[in-house]
């Protein structure tokens, strides 16, 4: 018993991947449209003259007003990522692309009793104090995340991301081996769900069950768009179904089911610290209207105390730190930090 609270040793926190400008680049009009056009090359942002003008006006504004928050002491930090020349209307448009779907079911994960999930029993007493995914998992299992994937500006595909993601894990837990799997697939070929016009994460792992299985990334490439289902060879990972966390809004439960393999969960994500987010400990703030799928692929406690989720998003390797977001844990609303207690589920 011993053995599995035995410390899982974190990584120094990720540096922030998105592009950097200080004070100077704001200086003057030269100086802004040089750090504009510098941005626009970083994240291949391309528009005609009149609309770059206009969009150039929306830069500036959203560089102060983030250079500004900069400057205080809250312990995450804002970043001119892909929504940088993007109004607050435009990005709460932009990537709402899911819903939480049907009730909880099945296995529960409360109390202090050991609930068998992936294939291990995680009492309560002994969750690790931090797991991450990304380099080790519980009881020493391999690393079993990918890197941050993209869905694109104009695909609202984060369920399908979020549910191949959790796939990954599992398969990666079970077999060590990292296979990548096709987000395309999901999108083009589940007919219970609406590709780019979002869709409801427990419907796709049905889909993949039914289908007996998904295939490999290279052989069903990610198009950013819906298109017709192809047929693709035999399937490279297959699942049985998917369970959902329960009770929601507990924390512990949701630790203990990320303490054995990543889990599928859902977000208010419509805001605009959330979308501007550059690094460090999110806190908000941010509301409960859940529509946004991640996938949570661990937790770890700061130095200095401050105890967080670790979330994969699929805004690409630029958006946050390299992809990925720590969110504070301890928050005082029973459904966690923007919703991340209420729905989650594993394949």
């Amino acid at each position: 018993m011993a053995a599995l609270v035995l410390a899982i040793a974190l990584a120094t926190a990720a540096v922030a991947s998105a592009m950097d400008f200080t004070e100077d680049d704001l200086a003057s009009e030269e100086s802004m449209w040089a750090l504009y056009e510098r941005w626009s090359v970083h994240y291949k942002v391309v528009h005609d003259l009149g609309e770059k003008d206009r969009r150039f006006d929306v830069f500036k504004e959203n560089a102060r007003l983030i250079h500004q928050f900069n400057q205080g002491d809250a312990p995450y930090k804002l970043s001119p990522n892909r929504f940088g020349d993007m109004t607050g209307n435009e990005t709460r448009r932009a990537y709402r692309c899911s819903s939480a779907g049907v009730t909880p079911r099945h296995r529960t994960f409360d109390g202090e009793g050991g609930s068998t999930h992936g294939g291990a029993v995680v009492p309560a007493r002994d969750l690790p104090p931090a797991v991450d995914w990304r380099e080790m998992g519980y009881g020493g299992r391999p690393a079993a995340v990918t890197s941050a994937k993209d869905q694109g500006v104009d695909c609202g595909s984060c369920w399908a991301f979020a549910v191949t993601a959790a796939v990954e894990g599992i398969n990666a837990i079970r077999t060590r081996n990292m296979v990548p799997l096709s987000a395309q697939q999901v999108v083009d070929c589940d007919t219970s769900n609406n590709g780019c016009n979002g869709g409801v994460t427990v419907k796709a792992f049905d889909y993949i069950a039914r289908n007996g299985g998904i295939a490999h990334e290279s052989a069903y490439p990610y198009r950013g768009r819906q298109s017709w289902c192809a047929r693709v060879a035999s399937p490279v990972v297959t699942i049985d179904g998917y369970e959902q966390v329960v009770p929601p809004n507990d924390v512990v439960a949701l630790m203990k089911a990320v303490a054995v393999q990543p889990v599928v969960v859902m977000v208010q994500a419509d805001e605009e610290p959330f979308k501007r987010y550059g690094g460090g400990i999110f806190q908000g703030p941010c509301g409960m209207r859940v529509e946004h799928a991640m996938t949570l692929v661990g937790y770890g406690t700061t130095e200095s105390g401050e105890n967080y989720w670790i979330v994969k998003n699929s805004w690409g390797h630029d958006w946050g730190e390299h992809g990925f977001i720590r969110m504070r844990r301890d928050v005082a609303a029973r459904e966690g930090l923007c919703g991340i207690l209420m729905h989650a589920s594993y394949p």
